[in-house]
């Protein structure tokens, strides 16, 4: 395990930081580790609102993290689980890699090739400006890819059981990534992403919505 992200290579051409780490946890031990969150993390369904209507997402989520650190994307607000120790404990290597302190994670399963996630950026308020995401992956190797809308500009990466990668800088201001569908024969895959929830920007939305509210009470 290396103890800096910046070692490696900055696979973004331009717009950003883009840093994958290869092998971060040995073989043997992402297997171990892919076992206990695939047994014991609390996998749900969820719908989301995309394009005007409720849609299933094609994945198993969980969503874990510190009591303040809800979140909302796509119409649906996520209060987070208490942290198990596996998290916590995967939380203290990629804080140390990159040297910052993360509040919650999101999980996702990806149960075969027909699951999938959808083109996007990770630009919600709640991030902060320049975010820094760190993605652990465990189990079967997919495809992630990033796409620069100003420029048509694509970039694919293969992450691997084991690997991890750290977006950072501008990268969301300017890139959006998919985990598109796959025709090939796939197993299991586990994906983790740690996150800086930003409380400031919650209490700001928080006031938004309560002075809202007041206006409308106003009104009857």
């Amino acid at each position: 395990m290396i103890t800096k992200f910046e070692q490696a290579k900055n696979l973004a051409p331009f717009d950003g930081q883009l840093h994958c780490v290869k092998a971060f946890y040995a073989q043997t031990e992402a297997d171990d580790i892919f076992q206990q969150l695939h047994i014991g993390l609390e996998w749900q369904s969820e719908q989301l609102f995309i394009y005007g209507r409720w849609l299933t997402v094609p994945r198993l989520m969980a969503w874990y993290g510190d009591d303040q650190a809800s979140y909302r994307y796509s119409g649906v607000s996520h209060q987070p689980l208490p942290w198990m120790p596996l998290l916590a404990h995967l939380r203290t290597d990629v804080e140390a890699v990159c040297q910052q302190s993360f509040n919650s994670v999101l999980a996702n399963l990806y149960r075969d090739g027909r699951d999938s996630m959808g083109c996007h950026a990770d630009d919600e308020k709640e991030l902060g400006q320049n975010p820094t995401i760190a993605s652990l992956s465990f189990g079967e190797t997919r495809l992630l890819r990033f796409r620069h809308p100003e420029t048509a500009y694509k970039l694919d990466i293969e992450l691997s059981n084991g690997d991890l990668l750290v977006m950072a800088g501008e990268l969301q201001h300017h890139w959006r990534h998919e985990l598109p569908k796959t025709r090939k024969p796939k197993q299991a895959r586990i994906n983790l992403t740690f996150r800086q929830i930003s409380e400031a920007a919650e209490n700001e939305k928080y006031r938004l919505q309560s002075k809202q509210k007041q206006k409308s009470t106003s009104r009857h």
